[in-house]
């Protein structure tokens, strides 16, 4: 191939000594072996033209369109009626993971059609985290200052995926953001309508390569502005420049001079300045700007230039989540009423605190929104609900939205054969993967390996270790293979590791399910039950020893039924909950605290207040969840369970054919719920009644902890 390029002696025998010593060649042998070079081109390590293609299906989590803590809860009759569930139509999705495999999904998968039926993806907001250095900590307040008279805040710890995602992975400097950023603007590129537009917001740290990485991508002819928003906050220094404006880039899909694009304009008006006003009253030439040509008669509105002023939110705003970078809601109103039209689809894959959702949601769009961490979506969740609430109250129509996760699916990849081998050949190699997957969960455990056993494939000192299957959650069949093999090899002591345990498992007991539980400790079995956390999957993670596996929270209800006869309602009350978390290391703590000062860990499921005594220096340690409620940010009923199969849209291999597939799962549809808020603290514990006919009926529970994580639990009532 060398040889056929227009290349002088040295640069070929400089090619073939860069090749030999395995260096990179240097910027000038791109252009010189792969073409002429672009008038304008931003290049940075390892740059390439893939992006991600992989196509997973959407696991369906939960579906909410019952908006409420009513006493009673009623049926429903048509799309939009006065109880709020929607019978039908296109419903919102919050979706959780990694928005590169999802971008890829929606983009090259079955809901790609569905997108195109609603009229195509006209709007994109994304605010991606630029701030290498930032901390994605979280303030956690714990209980009911109306009950315990105050109310003490802590820190949660992002999870390690989390802290690696936007710390190692994009804070490598300029080279890993920009990777990061150009292979999913190019998807979401893809996945635009010919007529959409897409606005990204960016601060100094990044402007200068976002904006050529938008050129390169989108297109200069589709660069439509620069937009600054202003703001007073911030800090105030002597010495320098105060910063105090953030960068919004605004492209269109289509050439931006060609018009094919949604902009309204006259939607975004904003106000005249005082001196402009006086002029307009006093008659002074040249004080009408451009009033003439505005489809309304107010002339103290102008139309809005590429310079807004609008505040931060402020510490005693009703929207205020304090969300680390949440956006207020009027910069994106701005956004939304302008680039799109009542009814269109608009996105957001880096959400947040879900604001671009719920300013959708209020303007009476339709949604996508994604986000990498748990505790972004259950904050998003609970938003959405809140505004569901407030367009009911006020009589207007809002729209279902369900939650979606690819986690069961993106773990598939871990186990991705080659598909042109033989079958013999996938099978060994699917094998292979395996035994380096089961590998790969011990040495994150900290466990060693052993033979011999059907069940178990590992031990920790005293305790046998099975692992549940890396694509399925733990099922009843295997947990009754466990305990006959228990029962056979006279095993008294166990650990079970999963990602998922299939919904209907109840571990009420501690250290157990249905089969652990109470018949387990008669066989005097002690099996526990422990979550595997995403980061095994991350070499550095497991090789630090950060990866925690904690024990399977467990919930305790109790239905009530009231009413006679054929009339009869029934009511679940939440009675019990527990968690076991850990965070930060005691020992480590109480060392290095200063005299007089104080933190607050997590201990084995128990919040405590470290104190270090100004005088004495002697350590006090306070518990601060003193009830199992403390512990509870949103609780839900479904009611019905069982009455929605969960089903995916997936591509025949062979065929290539789209066909729908039962996952053997079912959907929570969430009835009923109560949440603490910023503002309200206050939970109830008695969920609302409902109309119960006679027979036996499954009833699901989801308790989501303070931290963002849920636990279900299926319960069978007879009436």
């Amino acid at each position: 191939m060398i040889n056929k390029l227009n290349l002088t002696d040295n640069e070929k025998r400089d090619i073939i000594k860069y090749l030999e010593v395995g260096k990179p060649l240097p910027g000038k042998y791109r252009f010189l072996l792969f073409g002429d070079a672009k008038e304008v081109e931003l290049l940075w390590n390892g740059k390439t033209d893939e992006v991600e293609s992989m196509v997973l299906p959407f696991q369906a989590i939960e579906h909410i369109d019952e908006p409420r803590s009513d006493e009673k809860i009623t049926a429903q009759t048509t799309l939009f009626d006065t109880s709020g569930r929607q019978i039908k139509g296109w419903s919102n999705k919050l979706i959780w993971g990694d928005n590169k495999l999802i971008l890829s999904s929606l983009k090259n998968g079955p809901l790609r059609k569905q997108i195109e039926v609603e009229g195509g993806l006209k709007l994109i907001y994304i605010d991606p985290p630029f701030d290498v250095g930032a901390d994605f900590s979280m303030n956690i307040e714990i209980g009911d200052p109306a009950i315990d008279g105050a109310s003490e805040t802590f820190i949660k710890k992002p999870s390690v995926i989390e802290e690696i995602a936007y710390r190692d992975t994009w804070g490598k400097g300029a080279d890993s953001f920009i990777a990061m950023i150009y292979e999913r603007l190019k998807l979401m590129h893809g996945l635009l309508a010919d007529d959409g537009s897409i606005y990204v917001h960016c601060d100094y740290r990044v402007s200068a390569f976002m904006k050529l990485v938008l050129d390169e991508i989108f297109g200069n002819n589709c660069f439509g502005a620069e937009i600054i928003w202003k703001y007073s906050w911030g800090l105030h220094v002597e010495d320098a420049w105060n910063r105090k404006h953030d960068t919004i880039f605004y492209y269109t899909k289509s050439n931006f001079e060609e018009g094919k694009r949604i902009f309204n304009g006259y939607d975004v008006m904003e106000k005249r300045g005082g001196e402009v006003l006086r002029r307009l009253a006093t008659g002074i030439k040249g004080a009408t700007m451009v009033a003439d040509k505005s489809k309304v008669d107010d002339k103290t509105l102008k139309l809005s230039g590429d310079v807004w002023d609008i505040g931060v939110i402020n510490g005693m705003a009703v929207e205020r989540l304090d969300y680390p970078t949440q956006k207020p809601e009027e910069l994106i109103e701005k956004i939304i009423k302008a680039s799109s039209n009542k009814g269109d689809l608009v996105a957001d894959f880096f959400c947040g605190s879900g604001t671009t959702l719920a300013v959708a949601e209020k303007l009476g769009r339709k949604w996508i929104g994604s986000d990498l961490g748990r505790f972004s979506i259950h904050t998003t969740r609970k938003r959405m609900i809140g505004v569901q609430r407030e367009l009911k109250k006020a009589g207007k129509d809002f729209r279902a939205f369900e939650i979606l996760n690819i986690g069961k699916y993106e773990r598939e990849k871990f186990l991705t054969v080659n598909e042109n081998l033989r079958e013999e050949e996938k099978r060994i190699q699917r094998e292979n993967k395996e035994k380096e997957f089961i590998k790969l969960i011990l040495s994150a455990y900290k466990a060693e390996p052993v033979d011999s056993f059907n069940t178990f494939v590992g031990k920790k000192r005293d305790r046998l270790v099975a692992v549940g299957q890396i694509d399925t959650p733990v099922t009843n069949d295997f947990l009754e293979k466990i305990i006959s093999e228990c029962k056979e090899k006279k095993i008294t002591k166990a650990d079970v590791l999963g990602f998922d345990y299939e919904m209907g498992l109840d571990f009420s007991a501690r250290g157990g399910s249905a089969f652990g539980g109470e018949r387990t400790k008669n066989m005097g079995l002690d099996i526990q039950f422990k979550v595997i956390p995403r980061e095994v999957f991350d070499k550095k993670a497991v090789e630090k020893g950060q990866v925690k596996f904690y024990d399977v929270a467990y919930i305790e209800v109790k239905p009530i039924i009231r009413g006679r006869g054929n009339s009869k309602e029934v009511a679940i009350e939440l009675t019990d909950f527990s968690v076991f978390y850990n965070q930060d290391n005691t020992g480590e703590v109480e060392e290095k605290l200063q005299s007089g000062g104080n933190k607050i860990i997590i201990e084995n499921g128990q919040v405590i207040k470290i104190s270090k005594d100004k005088n004495t220096d002697i350590i006090e340690r306070e518990v601060l969840t003193k009830k199992w409620k403390d512990w509870i940010d949103y609780w839900s009923v479904d009611f019905e369970f069982e009455s929605k199969k969960e089903i995916v849209r997936i591509v025949d291999e062979k065929t290539g054919e789209e066909k729908e597939e039962w996952t053997g799962s079912y959907i929570f549809e969430n009835e009923w719920q109560s949440f603490r808020t910023k503002k309200d603290r206050t939970l109830q514990f008695i969920s609302a009644f409902k109309e119960a006919p006679k027979g036996k009926m499954k009833i699901a529970v989801k308790v989501i902890d303070i931290f963002g994580n849920d636990t279900t639990k299926v319960i069978e009532v007879n009436i």
